[in-house]
């Protein structure tokens, strides 16, 4: 009788207990952290930069600025704080990489769907308080349906692409076309509504 050995297969630790091995200073932290989000944190770059290489040089830069922040930052959600690392850093990438050449990617595109009636930091910057702007758009985004605040976040924070965002929610890519018509429309009329100049 043969006996088949059995593969433990590691599942991922809980947040909490990543967090605590943070506070601890013990390196498991990054190790653990990089088993769990690795994939959705380099999908996040991905979509920002399009480059391999400039993505696993965001991770580590993530990973070390989780490693510098906590403590004493004590996160709430791990997974947002992660997103927001890597989102900077990537976006940071994203400019210096722009400045050399243009790259294509998911946040040049989703960008791109809003130009019309956001402008640029120099004009915000001379045209309306770039606070004020973060605030007014948050509490749109907190006005929204779930199934909205989800479209949007998606496309316009971390840059998914439609058909990401189509397969997430188990929606046509048409539908999601139409949903972000419906969000950039009512957003567009926030603005206005706030006296920002469009």
């Amino acid at each position: 009788m043969e006996l088949q050995s059995k593969k433990t297969v590691k599942t991922p630790m809980d947040d909490e207990k990543i967090v605590e091995l943070y506070w601890e200073r013990n390196e498991k932290a990054i190790e653990e952290t990089d088993f769990k989000y690795k994939k959705y944190l380099f999908s996040i770059a991905y979509n920002v930069i399009c480059n391999r290489l400039d993505c696993e040089e965001c991770l580590n830069d993530t990973y070390l600025g989780a490693w510098n922040s906590i403590p004493p930052t004590k996160p709430n959600v791990l997974k947002a704080f992660l997103t927001t690392i890597t989102r900077r850093i990537a976006i940071k990438r994203y400019h210096r990489n722009l400045r050399q050449n243009t790259i294509p990617s998911e946040m040049t595109i989703s960008l791109s769907e809003l130009e019309d009636f956001i402008a640029g930091d120099e004009d915000v910057s001379a045209d309306f308080d770039a606070e004020r702007l973060g605030y007014i758009i948050s509490d749109f985004v907190y006005s929204l349906s779930d199934r909205r605040q989800f479209i949007f976040m998606s496309r316009y924070y971390v840059a998914d692409s439609i058909d990401a965002i189509a397969r997430d929610l188990s929606l046509s890519r048409s539908m999601v076309n139409k949903e972000l018509a419906i969000i950039r429309s009512a957003l567009k009329e926030k603005l206005e509504s706030e006296g920002y100049l469009i």
